[in-house]
């Protein structure tokens, strides 16, 4: 018989509802046994009719019961639970193992430094700029304003191009300094590097298609080729750059930092671009060029850029998380119109848009000359440590003793070691020593190479010249 509790805190008909579940979950009340009519069941419990309708109704929104003009409310077919279900319930479904996810995670952290980093003293990461309080104040204010000038329209879903006016501030910024002049509907907004490549693998290419990377290179572009199925070939880097003798000849794409490679740091040298284009556009294959830090540059203007002579064949990858904060996940593909119509269908199909806020502020960030101002500051910052870092480098004797690279842009440098030379293991006695340096292993596919890393972004003038000798003084 069901009860009402006058000190239970609940509704009266949610005591009653739970007690009918019960009753029907537990086999109290069997399958197609019919229910005691509203009335009657509200005299016997000393409640209203209504409340008793509550109930009934909704018993049957939830499928305990069904209802027919004639044959009243009956009890639905109930299977029960039994123990051995519970235990099936409990474990779940057998997930797949996904050794590529797991594998290319893996491979993350490893370039990362290691997924659990302990505190260290000085830590020459090539992974992060320079960030400061005023950068924290400016983009507060953007964030304000962006909040203050939202209007209801704003909150719908959004272009998957982008937003629109935050592409017109890209726009203007790649003519006056990058020399890219395109409209904006030739600008795909993204949430990063990795969203840009996996997008690109997704619109542009089929499983199993060849492409080919720069080894070293840039890990996270092959890892997430990879995981869309791709065919991923190494091509060898020198002193001018990308070997395009060795391009795969089945290549659909090639993915190359131009610029400041990554992770060697040369820049790829006029012949080489030109050869490069030559083949691309002989051959039609698609040429992702990363231009991730080149606004960074020590000696002169930057470089002129591979899309800027082949907009066609070419895919222009700029990220704010370089130029500003990892954090703030916007990033941008620049090609042909085609090209970005058909990555626009894929990116409304599966992510639909960016998060409008985050738009919304940069847009401020940039529009009100914060983003500019931003520039010339860590401008200036990393030429004073780029200089501290060759110079301690120089003086510590590790110049001599092994290979540096990759100085004249960016924010890190290489400094290579014999192919027979132990990285790792001085990549772990540094880090007993409290400076965590970053191997070139995890950059690599098949290459040999080894060394170190180095960036300066993060690390003041004092800490790189402490780091570098306590360096040389661990492995001279």
């Amino acid at each position: 018989m069901m009860k009402v509790n006058r000190h239970d805190k609940r509704p009266i008909w949610q005591q009653l509802l739970d007690q009918a579940i019960h009753n029907i979950t537990s086999g109290i009340w069997a399958p197609g046994e019919l229910l005691i009519p509203s009335r009657e069941l509200a005299h016997m419990v000393g409640v209203s009719r209504s409340t008793i309708q509550i109930v009934y109704e909704e018993l049957l929104s939830r499928g305990y019961t069904v209802t027919s003009r004639r044959g009243g409310t009956r009890v639905s077919k109930w299977h029960q639970v039994t123990e051995s279900t519970k235990e099936i319930i409990a474990d779940g479904p057998i997930r797949p193992s996904l050794p590529l996810l797991n594998s290319a995670v893996d491979q993350l952290h490893d370039w990362f430094g290691g997924q659990e980093q302990p505190e260290v003293d000085i830590d020459f990461s090539p992974h992060e700029p320079y960030l400061d309080g005023q950068f924290q104040k400016n983009w507060r204010q953007s964030l304000l304003h962006a909040s203050a000038a939202m209007d209801l329209s704003n909150w719908a879903y959004g272009n998957p191009y982008g937003f629109t006016p935050l592409r017109e501030q890209i726009q203007r910024y790649l003519s006056l300094e990058r020399g890219i002049h395109i409209q904006t509907n030739q600008i795909l907004l993204t949430s990063g590097a990795q969203h840009s490549i996996d997008l690109i693998a997704q619109s542009l290419l089929a499983d199993g298609d060849t492409v080919s990377v720069e080894d070293p290179g840039f890990p996270a572009a092959w890892m997430a080729m990879k995981y869309r199925r791709m065919n991923v070939v190494p091509v060898p880097v020198d002193q001018y750059g990308l070997v395009v003798e060795h391009i795969h000849p089945q290549s659909k794409l090639i993915f190359t930092t131009p610029s400041h490679q990554c992770a060697v740091g040369v820049v790829m040298s006029e012949p080489r671009r030109q050869q490069l284009l030559h083949k691309a556009a002989q051959e039609q294959f698609w040429i992702i060029e990363d231009d991730y830090d080149s606004e960074f540059r020590y000696r002169g203007e930057p470089l002129p850029t591979l899309f800027s002579q082949a907009p066609n064949n070419t895919l222009y990858l700029m990220s704010f998380s370089k130029m500003i904060a990892p954090g703030i996940r916007i990033s941008a593909i620049v090609g042909s119109v085609e090209a970005i119509a058909q990555l626009a269908r894929v990116q409304e199909l599966i992510y639909r848009h960016l998060p409008i806020m985050d738009q919304m502020t940069l847009t401020h960030f940039i529009k009100n000359g914060h983003f500019m101002r931003h520039m010339r500051r860590v401008r200036n910052v990393y030429r004073r440590r780029h200089e501290a870092m060759t110079k301690a480098i120089v003086a510590s004797g590790l110049g001599e003793r092994f290979t540096l690279s990759g100085v004249e842009t960016g924010l890190h440098m290489l400094l290579e070691a014999e192919e027979s030379y132990d990285e790792d293991t001085v990549t772990k006695s540094a880090l007993q020593k409290g400076i965590r340096v970053y191997p070139l292993r995890p950059y690599c596919l098949e290459s040999k190479r080894k060394g170190w890393v180095l960036g300066f972004a993060k690390v003041d003038e004092a800490s790189i010249e402490l780091g570098v000798h306590r360096l040389a003084d661990l492995i001279l």
